[in-house]
């Protein structure tokens, strides 16, 4: 499975994201300890807490920041909208995902094994309005507005489009965790191209 990057970043904030992302991807959220996170960036926990207030801060971080730009992709579909075809846009977003979910798997797997952890990540989550049903609805508003532009069929339900793609590419990258096949482009291209083509869509 790919690792989060091994390059060491100069500033403190990064260096804690990239120290606390190694040690998500081999241990888990809740196996993880800001102890060891500030250890392995080299500052003290105290400098830690200078730049975040708990580890389900510094996992949103990576998530948003650090893991393979998935976030930050889907926070600038509005700019693709009549640009590129619907299915490159997709095809984008699929490849996207696969590896993020890669990475993030292996992260945040943990929470559902420690219940009090996840009922403070869902606050935090519900304070910033953030989640991964913010996915999907990215995804349903940008197939909506090609929908007003007449590049979709209207009769297509956006919503459900958005959850077979974004649900197929999380599984994938699920079950790739436990038998413990590594990613390739090939196979995700064969992938993501069988997918497109399965989707109620005119491109």
């Amino acid at each position: 499975m790919s690792q989060p990057n091994d390059i060491q970043p100069t500033d403190t904030r990064a260096r804690i994201i990239q120290a606390a992302a190694d040690i998500m991807f081999q241990k888990g959220i809740t196996r993880a300890t800001t102890r060891e996170i500030a250890r392995r960036a080299g500052c003290s926990e105290g400098n830690l807490y200078n730049y975040f207030g708990s580890k389900e801060e510094i996992f949103l971080a990576i998530l948003n920041e650090q893991l393979p730009a998935f976030v930050p992709l889907l926070a600038h579909l509005p700019e693709q909208i009549g640009r590129n075809t619907v299915r490159a846009t997709l095809c984008d977003i699929a490849h996207a995902a696969l590896r993020f979910f890669d990475q993030s798997i292996p992260m945040g797997a943990a929470f559902f094994s420690d219940r009090t952890l996840l009922a403070r990540h869902r606050v935090l989550l519900k304070e910033r309005s953030a989640g991964p049903h913010r996915f999907n609805e990215a995804i349903a508003s940008y197939l909506q507005a090609e929908q007003a532009n007449g590049r979709i069929d209207a009769a297509v339900d956006a919503s459900t489009v958005a959850d077979i793609l974004i649900g197929s590419c999380f599984m994938r990258a699920y079950w790739r965790q436990f038998i413990g096949e590594e990613s390739s482009h090939k196979s995700d291209e064969a992938f993501i191209d069988t997918l497109l083509s399965t989707l109620p869509l005119e491109f």
